[in-house]
This record gives C-alpha cells, structure tokens and sequence, in this order.
C-alpha cells in the first residue's frame, strides 16, 4: 500500500505574541487577562474575520492565523496594529499590552485543522525580530504586496533566524506614528569628480535558479572592491548601485542619479559549474560602448575574468596606476565561490545597524570563516560585527574590542592585502582608546581602498569622535558622495553626530531632517543625538517627541553604560553629550 501524499498549500501565515507577557502576568495577572480579552474580543478577532484570516491556534500570549492573500494578512495586521495603538495610547510603557507580528508567504503542511513547515515557523521567527507594535514580513510577503497596499517597507536585510537553515530577507512594515522614514528624497544633480567616474550596476541574473542571483550580485561587489582600489577613479559603493537591481532604468539618468560618466554593465548566466558572463563599459553622455567582453568557461576561473575586465577598464580609461596598485589588482582574495557569495550577503546585512541585523551578520561571516578560513574577509567581518555590537550596546566594551581586535589581526595575517581589515582594525582600537592608533589604521585602509565608501566614513566617525572635526566632516560627506543612494547607511547619523559634537546643532538638525526624509535608519544613536542637537537649541518639544518614539520602539534602551558616548574622547565635550541626552529625557 503507498504511503498517504503528505497535503500542502501556500499560505499567508500572521504570528502574532504579546512583548513581555512573563512581566505583565507577574504584575498584574488578573488586568493583564481581561485587557488581552477585551483587546481579543473588540479588535483583534474582529479584524481578522473581516480579512477572511482563519485562527489556527492560540498559544496563551500568542496567535497563528492563515490567509488565503498576503494582502489580506498585511492589511490584518496594520489594522490590528493601528488599533492597538489607539486603545493603549494613554497606558504607560511596562503596563500596557504591545503586539509583535510577523508574516510570511510559504508553503505549509495540512495536518487537520493545524498547520505546519517552514511556512509557519518562518512567520514566528520574524514575529520574533519584530518591534514592540510592529509588523516583520518575509521578502516574498513583500514582493506580493508591493503596490498593492498603502504601505513603506524598511529593508532589514539578510536574517539568521533560529531554525531555519537559511538567511531570510526581511522587511519592516512602516506604520503611522513613526518618523517619515522612506519618503522620496529631494533629487539633487551630483557634479562629476574631477576624474573618471564609473558605476558597476547590479550584473543581470540569467539562471533558472533564483539563488544564483547572490553569484551575480558577487561578481558585481568583486568589481567594485578591486575597481576602489584604484587612487585614479571614482568609483560608486554597491549600495548605491543595487538601487538599480531588478528594475528598468535609462543608463543616462542611472548615470545622473549616481554622478558618474561610466556605466558598466552585464549578465550572468549558471549552469552547474558552467559559468557565461557578459560585460560592457558605456559612457552615459552618448550610451556609447567603449567595449564589450564576454566569458565562457568554469565558475572557479571567473575571478580570472573579473581582473580581465578590471584591467580593460583601467586601459579605456587611461587611468594610470600608481605605487602598488598594479599587484593590489592583482591580489586573488579567496577562490572559494560559496564563501564569496555568502561575504557579499553578510556584508550588506547590517544596515541600519540595529541589534538582530548586527547578529545576523556576525553568524553569516562565521559561516564565511568555516568555509574559507584563509578568506580574509570572513575574519575581518566577525571583527566588525564584534564591534558594531560593543559601539551600540552596554558594558563589556574592552572585553569586545579585544576580541574584535583580535579576529582582525588574524584577517591582516591571513591576507595582509584585504583593505577592510586595517579598517576594522582601526574601530577596535578606538574602542580600546587607542585614538592614534586607530587612525593609522583607518588611513591604512583609505590609502589601500581610496574608493570604499566605509572606509571614509568609520574614518570619519573616528575623527569626529577624537574632535578633529573638520577632517571629519570632509572624510564623511566623500563617503556620502561615493555612496549617494544607500538610504540605509549611517552617514547621516556620523555627520549629525559630529556637527553635535562640534556644537553646531543648527547644521546638526539639518542633517538629521535630511535622515528622515532620506529614509535613513533611526535607530537609538541617531534619536538621542537628535534629541540633543533639539534640547541644546531649547526646542523641548521636537526632543520629546524623539524621546518618546525611542521609548516607544525601543522599550529595553537606556543610556546607562552605553558605549557609544563613552567613547568621546575629550571629557568635556562627553560630559556635555550626557547632560543634553538626560535633559532631553533619554533614560
């Protein structure tokens, strides 16, 4: 007798808990019970009857409930988030009742009334990642609604989640309440530099797999990592071309947009091992191509291909190379494909950088270091999650920047020609406080990598924060030039911060409205240097109403023991940064 097919179904599955329900019991049982009742009865039921969701389960705190649309579940879970919103408005933080939710798109087994499989554990994994009042969805949540619903998205890039067996794409819903973040910044012309500018635009994805994509978006941040290496061009970050990935644009005004003469573009295709790349240098004035190459061969020979083309580039433009740039070129970083693409991913991951992104990150370049540990980028990568983490959390701050350390020494000694280590070198030995230490190291990297936008930009959070302000700001807004569209950097926050620092909260509250209408990330650093720059000019109100939304998104923050101001230099100007932020009403 054949064994019963096992039943499936694509489904939208909404998890849902209560943040801090342990607490609120052990509070407050008996109120905790009947207001999560009346929330139930009065809302949230409702709410899902009229979205057409069917309830799975209740778990106590938590709920499962599936949608035949993702639509539906979408606008569910905005519904039953803007109404909790209002009937909680006037409870304090720590009493009141918040929901997390998160939803996914996927495919789910059918045991019963019950539901199982990735489908519904990568709902409760994003639910986990979600904000106090917040909504996480899936990429493939996303790509089903885009343009179907009212709604901004927050990328929150690559996730590790536990359980799950691979890094899932995820992305914030934005709800009313919350600054304007991803509104349609003001499009401004960017003048050419004063010497060849090029663009790498996101290589087009040609294989039947979707997974290849990570292989061509490899290929592309390759370029750029070896083409920033040249002191002679100008060359935009990833970041800002990935703007352009997936979408149909004009070359000329993708040229405008990223204020560069040069496009290069092209295509990959994989088969297996088989590898069919396709490469051509435009010059956007004329969409004219300077010339066109083409491979043909095995994926382990295509880094070859890639110094090919670099090469080619260098010669159509008349770049001359200087010092050790022709053997930097040259220099074969890793030959391990999957490690490679796995890098590329982490490195994108943790931006903006918040808490479970950071995490996230560190565990994609363990993997890296597994994979390849003579790959200098896998080490230099856990050495800067170790320091993201240590720059925006509490305590242990020279335990982890001597781990940090450390990992990047061990990068340096692996490949001593890897750009990013001396860079990620220089954040660990600023958090030791070794200042001048760091910034040899911070100029090691921009002499070894003149075109990488974070490079400049760590420089500058470096010099800014050793009050050596003016080459701060010069160093930040090169890395704001290198990197024009990436919306999710810190290169506002770093700037604003400095301006702060330098007490010139006019500029430094201009600098922050430009964050949010740019859609920048606003996490706990740029809300408290925004309170500060608003109470120093007296403006009480606007630094309340930051305040309130980092007590809001971020409910567990307090500036006891955060190491981010604790690593000012000048003791003066630290201890002015404390009084603006506890004045403001940052706790």
């Amino acid at each position: 007798m054949n064994a019963q097919r096992t039943a499936r179904r694509l489904a939208a599955i909404m998890a849902g808990d209560v943040v801090g329900y342990s607490a609120l019991m052990g509070a407050d049982e008996a109120g905790t019970l009947a207001a999560l009742k009346a929330h139930r009865a009065e809302l949230i039921d409702p709410q899902i009857a009229e979205h057409g969701g069917r309830i799975v389960k209740l778990m106590g705190d938590g709920m499962l409930v599936e949608f035949a649309s993702v639509v539906d579940a979408v606008e569910c879970a905005k519904a039953i988030q803007d109404g909790m919103a209002k009937r909680t408005a006037a409870i304090p933080a720590g009493k009141r009742i918040d929901f997390r939710i998160g939803i996914n798109l996927g495919d789910v087994v059918i045991d019963g009334d019950d539901l199982y499989g990735d489908g519904v554990n990568i709902a409760a994994r994003l639910e986990g990642i979600a904000e106090p009042g917040g909504i996480c969805i899936s990429a493939e949540a996303q790509r089903q609604v885009a343009g179907k619903v009212r709604l901004q998205f927050d990328d929150m890039g690559e996730q590790m989640l536990k359980n799950i067996d691979r890094p899932v794409r995820a992305y914030r819903v934005v709800l009313d309440g919350a600054p304007a973040e991803h509104a349609a910044p003001a499009e401004t012309v960017l003048p050419l530099p004063d010497k060849p500018s090029i663009a790498v635009l996101p290589f087009d994805s040609f294989s039947a797999d979707p997974e290849q994509e990570y292989f061509a978006d490899g290929i592309g941040e390759d370029l750029i990592t070896d083409l920033s290496k040249i002191s002679g061009l100008f060359v935009v970050a990833r970041n800002s071309s990935a703007a352009f990935k997936g979408k149909k644009f004009d070359i000329r005004d993708a040229a405008r947009r990223l204020g560069v003469r040069y496009v290069l573009e092209g295509s990959v295709r994989r088969a297996g091992d088989r590898v069919r790349v396709n490469a051509q240098l435009i010059e956007a004035a004329t969409e004219g191509h300077l010339w066109a190459d083409r491979y043909d061969g095995s994926a382990a020979e295509v880094f070859a291909f890639q110094d090919d083309v670099c090469a080619k580039i260098v010669a159509a433009l008349s770049v001359t190379l200087s010092g050790d740039e022709t053997d930097n070129l040259k220099a074969l970083h890793t030959t391990n494909l999957d490690a490679y693409e796995l890098y590329v991913r982490a490195r994108a991951t943790p931006y903006p950088p918040v808490p479970e992104r950071i995490k996230s990150a560190a565990m994609m370049f363990a993997q890296v270091v597994e994979m390849d540990p003579d790959f200098a980028g896998g080490h230099a990568g856990v050495s800067a999650m170790i320091s993201f983490g240590a720059l925006w959390g509490h305590g242990a701050l020279r335990e982890s920047a001597a781990k940090a350390l450390a990992k990047a020494q061990e990068a340096i000694a692996v490949d001593d020609n890897f750009a990013w280590s001396y860079t990620v070198r220089g954040m660990a030995q600023w958090q030791l406080g070794d200042y001048d230490e760091a910034l040899v190291s911070m100029c090691e990297g921009v002499a070894r990598a003149p075109g990488d936008a974070d490079t400049h930009a760590f420089n500058g959070l470096i010099l800014g924060m050793d009050g050596q302000y003016e080459p701060a700001f010069a160093e930040i807004r090169q890395a704001m030039r290198l990197n024009p569209l990436f919306f999710n950097g810190p290169y506002h926050n770093i700037l604003g911060q400095a301006q702060m620092l330098a007490g010139r909260y006019e500029e430094g509250i201009t600098t922050f409205t430009e964050n949010v209408e740019r859609g920048g990330p606003l996490g706990p650093p740029a809300l408290c240097w925004g309170a500060s720059v608003y109470q120093a000019l007296g403006r009480q109100e606007e630094a309340a109403k930051l305040v309130a939304w980092l007590t809001g998104r971020f409910p567990g923050f307090t500036i006891q023991n955060w190491n981010y101001p604790r690593m000012i230099r000048d003791e003066e100007v630290r201890n002015r940064v404390g009084r603006l932020m506890r004045e403001a009403g940052v706790r």
